[in-house]
């Protein structure tokens, strides 16, 4: 059995270790930072870390990934359309690899960078997203377009309803507040606000979330609703019929949130 555990990192990332104690072995996914896995494996010296996972290139996700290779020999897995540094398997769409025993397939889904990917794991339905889909939100465009990242997520949100949503940042009470303002007689996600907000004052964390939840709370897995398609449309001054314009209008708000 593997257990999952969120390593803290920077202000508000998660570095994400799988655990397969059977063999005293962990993998991580994005470690922006050393540190915190150098601390893990201190505490638990006699585990060894073999493997590395990275969604995408930017540096608070590879920042660790040199150090902790050099250190432990782990091997790196990452986007093949990105540059990662000590990458020793390019990843394309549609591939396998196998992981503390586990069987890995990799998505890609463009949109906050091009060559982004995600890792589902089929038998637990766990997915490690990076920053592609959000608890309650979605990662900004810095790279992709809106349809990209429309399409990147629709194609996440077709996965079975208890997916277990593993993503890098702790985001969720400001996604929510503005889930809030585009949906704000949505009981579910004035019910998630306030359960999210208690977890936080009490220094819980808000993941992983569960997809279910993500289709009933997360506007950017909302924008066929008729409920936001009638916010946009009132903020906008016109009506949009096409989701992904409707997506755009929603990601472009939340960017000056």
């Amino acid at each position: 059995m593997i257990k999952i555990e969120a390593l803290s990192a920077f202000s508000d990332n998660y570095i994400w270790l799988l655990q397969d104690a059977q063999h005293k072995r962990v993998a991580v996914v994005d470690p922006g930072d050393a540190a915190p896995v150098q601390a893990w494996l201190q505490q638990h010296h006699d585990w060894t870390l073999s493997d590395i996972l990275i969604t995408h290139h930017h540096n608070d996700h590879v920042g660790g990934v040199e150090q902790l290779r050099r250190e432990t020999g782990a091997r790196v897995y990452g986007p093949a359309n990105e540059n990662i540094p000590g990458r020793d398997q390019a990843l394309v769409d549609g591939e396998r690899i196998e992981v503390l025993g586990l069987t890995l397939q990799v998505f890609e889904v463009p949109g906050h960078t091009l060559g982004h990917i995600a890792f589902y794991q089929p038998q637990h339905h766990w997915l490690f997203c990076g920053d592609t889909l959000f608890a309650a939100g979605c990662g900004r465009l810095f790279e992709g377009t809106p349809q990209q990242m429309h399409q990147s997520l629709q194609r996440l949100a077709a996965l079975p309803d208890d997916t277990l949503i593993y993503c890098a940042h702790e985001y969720t009470l400001s996604n929510l507040r503005f889930a809030k303002a585009v949906e704000p007689a949505n009981r579910e996600i004035a019910e998630r606000f306030a359960q999210v907000e208690a977890w936080r004052q009490q220094g819980q964390i808000s993941l992983p979330s569960v997809l279910q939840l993500e289709r009933a709370t997360n506007p950017f897995l909302r924008a066929a609703q008729t409920s936001v398609k009638e916010m946009i449309a009132s903020r906008e001054g016109r009506v949009i019929v096409s989701e992904s314009e409707v997506f755009a209008a929603l990601r472009a708000w939340k960017d000056r949130f």
